[in-house]
């Protein structure tokens, strides 16, 4: 590993003492004039046609100033999927339409002088529906005669993909690499399980909410709490049927996302409005409107197949998945693709085969959400590959290093399945899987602990799961930066690239403090404003740091070309001559700072801007990789499981800032073990969620913390900024199988649906 001056280092966030004293402004924080409140009327029904909505009443309430329904909107098909153009998602959604898909879909909207007035408003709304079939399913969604979500004329697709709404297909994928039927006959133990994963909500701790309103010449802004400024601007000019120059989205500070935030949901809403009144308008989401209206992780059902021989070669995986997308598919495509792409390049096979099916039915929307599809692969894979280990008496340690992909090699499934396109042909060049297996086993205990006797009616066991993630989308997405010095030495730097609590301002500014010898203190960031910072496609795809970073790093390379040309003419001689160090040009045995090579350029000689500007795409999606190893309590009296500890060892290339790394792996593992034992929607016959609340929808939080260890193990990724790789995703695709095999090793039952709950548990335990 190389040594850098402010990369590799803890330092301080940025934002840290605005966040700690509660200066911090977050999209809600800001005072508006005339500022109206706009509420939502959703639907009781799972699937229903609008015959008639009355709102006279409603518009005759003093205090309310408008009243929006399907009629008073342009109707204009779109996505809300929060990604580039086009986007590769079927045009399926309206702002308000006449036709409501799922209970919690919207019917319309009110704006009034205050939240009270905008409730009272929705109260004396009458609708006429006709009530329509629902699937409640997804294995009803494809059947023959099933009802159709979606018959509007205006539904299409963009990107080209299989797609029938008329079959309530949303998106369908399909790869076949060698002969799967001739690896499973050729295996000495065939594996065929189903597995199941469930809806989850996001939970961040600041709810969807956006103020639009008009600026001194009539532009619309909106600001509002996204991951995706750009496509948002993008999305919702669309939307509305006006151009993309009279729109400027403001991302201010972010009470976490987590994909919630990728999905353009609520901006159109207050922006027609706004237009309508000329005045601000404020929509915020409750928390039960978070879950029943806002974006979940899409369920899965997954058939896997596998074949392997005594020696522990892999032969054959065949997996199959039907994804529940919910009654719009905005992510049905690329959600599903990574379910594939970003879990069977791990291993060595020469026969894989995946069939993915993205249905609608009348249920709650799936969106991006953290993992983004390869959650919901590695809990079937991550589960049968110690399934697979134990059918051969193999260690599943061993079983792992036997298979995963080695450095130097190019799996043909990265090459054939991408991201809701083609992938890309890539060479592994780094990859510190066997030291994490390794540092990770010992530090759990593994061979004093796995497949040992239990004893007691608490049971205690250990399990682990190998992964991989990757760095952003290859020759799809772009980021870019800009920076431009000071007089006194410092640089702004202006990033489209945006931190939701993640720390990546910070680590963006670390970056570019590096490039040009500067402590960080002299990097003033502002990031994701659409008007005053370049594009940047936005906080997904594990691809900030990766991507943005590279945008930041030649960027600042540009303004330390520009900071040692002005230097060479101080000094005289050429621009090879002169060095830049700790924040000094030095030449011919003499030294100038950066604060006097700025009063140079900008007053005395050519008088120019000292600035940089640099784009920046990626041909490659460098994998992050780590070992899971979790040990758990059973209870075989009550089925209760308890995570004793959980260890994660993870290399993600350099770690630009090491604590902020860690803390991206912690949340991203309480996270996921927060869904593999507890997180779950319960809903009625007729769809409607009964648990829309943290009162019955159990979340971990600081008080549940198992023990926990994050292992870095540092390696060098050259197509990444100073050798990093992406850290944010992977490690929330652990929890599911770690657990689960655990689970295992501690009562000899397999869970293959989750969540692991007590009675799931428990009827386990009993044969059911």
């Amino acid at each position: 590993m190389k040594e850098f001056s402010t990369v590799g280092k803890s330092e301080w966030k940025v934002d840290g003492a605005s966040l700690a004293t509660g200066r911090a402004a977050f999209t809600a924080d800001m005072d508006f004039r005339d500022l109206l409140h706009a509420r939502i009327l959703y639907s009781p029904h799972a699937h229903a046609r609008i015959i008639k909505i009355d709102t006279q009443k409603a518009k005759s309430l003093r205090g309310v100033h408008g009243v929006l329904t399907w009629e008073d909107l342009p109707r204009i098909v779109h996505t809300t999927a929060g990604q580039g153009a086009p986007e590769p998602s079927p045009y399926d959604s309206f702002l308000l339409d006449n036709k409501v898909r799922f209970v919690g879909d919207r019917v319309c909207a009110v704006a009034a002088e205050s939240p009270e007035i905008a409730e009272k408003a929705l109260s004396l709304i009458k609708v006429e529906y006709e009530i329509l079939p629902a699937i409640l399913d997804a294995r009803d969604a494809m059947k023959p005669g099933a009802p159709v979500i979606h018959d509007e004329k205006e539904a299409q697709q963009v990107i080209h993909t299989p797609y029938d709404p008329s079959k309530n297909m949303a998106a369908h994928v399909e790869l076949n690499i060698g002969n799967v039927e001739g690896g499973l006959a050729e295996a000495d133990v065939a594996l065929d399980y189903e597995y199941e994963t469930h809806y989850a909500q996001h939970c961040p701790l600041e709810p969807h909410v956006a103020i639009t309103y008009l600026d001194e010449n009539g532009r619309l802004i909106i600001r509002t709490s996204t991951q995706v400024p750009f496509h948002a601007r993008r999305i919702i000019a669309q939307a509305l049927g006006i151009p993309v120059s009279r729109v400027r989205v403001i991302k201010p500070r972010i009470g976490g996302g987590f994909g919630a935030k990728q999905e353009v949901l609520i901006e159109g809403i207050p922006a027609a409005f706004t237009l309508k009144t000329g005045r601000p308008v404020k929509l915020a989401y409750s928390r039960e409107e978070e879950f029943i209206s806002a974006r979940t992780r899409h369920p899965q059902i997954i058939r896997l197949r596998t074949g392997v021989k005594k020696n522990g070669d892999i032969t054959a995986i065949d997996l199959g998945v039907i994804m529940n997308t919910g009654a719009y598919g905005a992510h049905a495509l690329t959600v599903i693709c990574n379910t594939g792409s970003k879990t069977l390049p791990l291993f060595h096979c020469l026969n894989v085969r995946f069939v993915g099916d993205s249905v609608y039915t009348n249920l709650p929307v799936g969106g991006a959400y953290r993992g983004y599809g390869a959650t919901q692969g590695y809990a079937a894979i991550g589960i049968q590959m110690d399934e697979m280990a134990h059918a051969i008496g193999m260690d599943p340690i061993e079983f792992y290093k036997r298979n995963h992909i080695q450095v130097g090699e190019i799996s043909p499934i990265i090459q054939a399945l991408g991201e809701g396109r083609e992938g890309v042909e890539q060479s592994l060049a780094t990859c510190g899987l066997d030291e994490c297996i390794e540092r990770g086993a010992k530090e759990i205990g593994w061979a004093e602990k796995h497949g040992k006797p239990k004893e007691g009616a608490i049971k205690r066991g250990v399990g682990m799961v190998c992964l991989m993630q990757g760095s952003g989308i290859p020759e799809v997405d772009m980021g870019a930066a800009t920076i431009k010095m000071n007089e006194d030495g410092s640089f702004n730097l202006l990033i489209g690239a945006t931190d939701l609590g993640t720390g990546s301002d910070t680590v963006l500014a670390q970056i570019a403090a590096e490039v040009l010898t500067v402590p960080l203190g002299k990097i003033i960031v502002y990031s994701s404003d659409t008007d005053m910072t370049p594009f940047d496609v936005g906080a997904y795809a594990s691809s900030t740091t990766y991507l943005s970073g590279m945008a930041v790093k030649k960027a600042a390379e540009n303004v330390r070309d520009e900071i040692l040309s002005v230097a060479a003419q101080m000094f005289n001689v050429s621009k090879e001559e002169t060095t830049l160090r700790n924040g000094e040009a030095a030449a011919a045995g003499k030294k100038v700072s950066l604060s006097r090579i700025a009063h140079y350029s900008l007053y005395e000689r050519e008088q120019k801007q000292i600035m940089g500007m640099a784009s920046h795409i990626a041909h490659q999606s460098p994998p992050p990789f780590a070992a899971h190893f979790a040990e758990v309590a059973v209870c075989t009296e009550t089925g209760k499981v308890t995570v004793v500890k959980y260890v994660s060892a993870v290399d993600c290339g350099t770690a630009i800032n090491p604590v902020l790394a860690e803390g991206q792996c912690e949340g991203a593992l309480l996270n996921g073990i927060s869904f593999a034992l507890t997180e779950e929607y319960l809903f009625d016959s007729r769809g409607r969620m009964l648990n829309p609340n943290f009162n019955y929808y159990k979340i971990f939080s600081a008080r549940d913390l198992p023990e926990i260890k994050t292992i870095l193990v540092p390696t060098f990724e050259n197509t990444g900024p100073f050798g990093a790789k992406s850290v944010s995703e992977i490690n929330i695709n652990g929890p599911i199988p770690a657990i689960s095999n655990a689970i295992f090793d501690a009562i000899g039952v397999r869970m293959r649906k989750s969540p692991f709950t007590p009675d799931r548990v428990l009827k386990a335990l009993k044969g059911f």
